[in-house]
């Protein structure tokens, strides 16, 4: 492809960008889960799983709220920059503290590497991979 040919892609940003008065997050939301959570980086961007449907703004409302009670700021701190009708979104938090965002990073990524117990048990058993059939 020549040097001066446009090429088409998605800008990359970092997960998160610090502020003189909060942060700016990248975000990649699940709407329609089954609970609301932080479960982990997905494509340099933090993974949330919503209940609400994204109809009507609902998601994004929750959104807002959700992550306003994460960081501990008021709703109104809380602003979508870009992607309001995207899974894909940067939100401004104000007030917000850098350390929070690292400590919640840490306690999804330890929550999702603790071994399942069952299948640590079959397998120590002589079970192949926690399916419950014998290794021959």
């Amino acid at each position: 492809m020549p040097a001066n040919s446009p090429v088409m892609s998605r800008p990359e940003h970092s997960l998160c960008v610090v502020t003189e008065d909060g942060i700016i997050l990248n975000l990649h939301i699940q709407p329609r889960a089954s609970k609301n959570e932080v479960c982990g980086l997905q494509d340099n961007a933090l993974k949330i799983r919503l209940t609400s449907p994204p109809v009507d703004g609902a998601a994004n409302k929750l959104c807002r709220e959700f992550l306003a009670d994460l960081f501990d700021v008021p709703k109104s701190a809380v602003e979508i920059v870009s992607g309001e009708t995207s899974r894909h979104k940067r939100v401004r938090i104000s007030g917000a503290d850098p350390d929070r965002l690292h400590h919640i990073i840490n306690k999804t990524t330890i929550q999702h590497q603790v071994p399942d117990i069952k299948r640590l048990k079959y397998i120590t058993k002589g079970y192949n991979n926690g399916t419950g059939k014998k290794r021959r």
